[in-house]
């Protein structure tokens, strides 16, 4: 077997309907559109969407809410999920992605304070809750925000 002998195998390749070449070539005269209307035409195609003029689903609907475009996402991290930290050591986004804590930085991390802390750490996060602030500086740790 050689390049140049490869061809597709029997029946897996059609060739292309030739449309509007005479009437004894079966798709002649009107090339397979039926008779006048809108998809007779040249260009006779409707939008995504459209319903014949009624007006349309996504128009019906009503609009709810706001979405700001300015909206920072943060991976948030809870006193809980530093429990895997060692005492003394420094928390940062590279040692909590290493620890699987998360997964993508987004914005920044935000720690809150669910659960508890016992051992004393230094965490540099780019938002802190109070109480999360509170919880670590009584464990005898350090919050650092960059």
């Amino acid at each position: 077997m050689e390049l140049n002998t490869l061809k597709p195998s029997t029946g897996s390749r059609s060739s292309r309907k030739r449309v509007g070449r005479g009437t004894s070539s079966g798709t002649g005269k009107t090339a397979g559109r039926g008779q006048k209307g809108q998809l007779a035409r040249s260009g006779g195609k409707t939008r995504i969407g459209f319903e014949g003029g009624q007006m349309p689903l996504f128009r019906r609907m009503p609009k709810r809410g706001f979405n700001n475009i300015n909206r920072k996402e943060y991976a948030v991290v809870n006193l809980v999920d530093l429990a895997k930290f060692k005492d003394g050591s420094e928390v940062s986004v590279e040692t909590l992605k290493e620890a699987g804590i998360i997964k993508k930085e987004l914005a920044g991390v935000k720690l809150l304070a669910n659960g508890e802390v016992k051992t004393k750490l230094t965490v540099k996060v780019a938002k802190c809750s109070d109480a999360a602030k509170k919880a670590i500086e009584a464990a005898g740790g350090s919050v650092e925000v960059i």
